[in-house]
């Protein structure tokens, strides 16, 4: 959509002064803070066309105008002036050095705590390869089982057997998974024992197995698909709470999480920082709330996508770094030399 300069500047002003305050902006306003040497009549004609073309909308209480879905699309896509954030402020509260899950939390909780919305992370789909298994001899008959996947995550599962396994036994249980399955999910390994352990004695062939069962639900109920963190700041947002509809359907959203990830995973497709405005996005209908978010990676690789999510009327040049900046540092937090 073309605008002409003046119409460009007063839309600019409009949106910035209306995501400031939260109120209608009227012609007398939009003369002093516009810069433009108008005439408050000039300024009503160039709001009138604006509004023609779905830009502003006039509340039926107030003379003043505020911009609707279409009007913040074209003031992020064409007139927004990002800021500049000191990448420190979000490098020192991403916890490195520990799990891909903590780091993962910690990304969402940066996001919610800076942009004082609510801040989401979609975790990279997990599947269930592992790297290396060790069993320990807890005591008779219980057995740690110890998974260390391709990224150097460990997960314990505590197995209960009838059988008590020496320890040579549990070497040799390990060693033979080891050299035969190690860098194969555990799904795929599963139908390998079956046919592979039959002539294996069967002591033996059920510790496998168990461990095999073990490990793929360790791999897979480990790691929650989405995370996110402080939902409760939303429910301070006046835009929000003052209609109760729009807020119930809001935390729906958060709680059944479908509709939310789809739209996730469609932004990991493109590049950089994406903006879903109202209800655009066909995913997450509604109007009241938009979503800025980015992929992040993993040794060069897209695994997920972070964001935050918040009213309509958010300082998309305040958030739009936050999430940019996050989603590089995590990036860099996630690989591995």
């Amino acid at each position: 959509m073309q605008l002409d300069i003046r119409a460009q500047t007063l839309l600019k002003a409009l949106v910035e002064r209306y995501i400031a305050d939260g109120q209608p902006v009227g012609s007398r306003a939009l003369a002093k803070i516009s810069g433009l040497d108008l005439s408050p009549a000039t300024i009503r004609n160039i709001m009138a066309d604006l509004e023609e073309l779905g830009l502003v909308a006039s509340p039926h209480t107030s003379a003043g105008r505020i911009p609707t879905p279409r009007g913040y699309r074209l003031f992020v896509d064409s007139l927004l002036t990002v800021q500049t954030i000191d990448e420190s402020t979000v490098e020192a509260r991403l916890h490195a050095g520990v799990s891909s899950q903590k780091i993962i939390a910690s990304a969402a909780q940066v996001l919610s705590q800076l942009s004082q919305f609510a801040g989401v992370v979609l975790a990279p789909r997990r599947d269930s390869t592992f790297q290396q298994i060790e069993f320990l001899r807890l005591s008779e008959k219980r057995i740690l089982l110890v998974i260390v996947a391709p990224n150097g995550d460990v997960q314990n599962r505590l197995l209960l057997t009838e059988a008590d396994y020496t320890p040579s036994e549990l070497v040799q249980a390990a060693n033979y998974i080891n050299q035969h399955y190690a860098g194969l999910p555990f799904d795929q390994v599963r139908l390998k024992l079956t046919e592979e352990l039959r002539r294996l004695r069967d002591d033996i062939t059920r510790l496998m197995q168990a461990a095999v069962e073990a490990g793929s639900d360790a791999m897979s109920e480990d790691s929650e698909d989405m995370v996110i963190s402080g939902e409760r700041n939303l429910l301070s947002v006046s835009d929000l709470s003052s209609n109760m509809g729009s807020l119930r359907k809001m935390f729906d959203l958060f709680e059944q999480k479908t509709s939310l990830a789809a739209l996730l995973d469609q932004s990991s497709r493109a590049n950089g920082v994406q903006i879903f405005i109202g209800g655009e996005s066909k995913l997450v209908p509604l109007d009241d709330m938009s979503v800025v978010s980015a992929p992040y990676e993993s040794n060069g690789r897209i695994v997920g996508t972070l964001g935050v999510i918040g009213p309509t009327r958010m300082a998309y040049e305040r958030v739009i770094p936050i999430v940019d900046i996050t989603a590089r540092l995590l990036s860099n937090a996630l690989t591995h030399p």
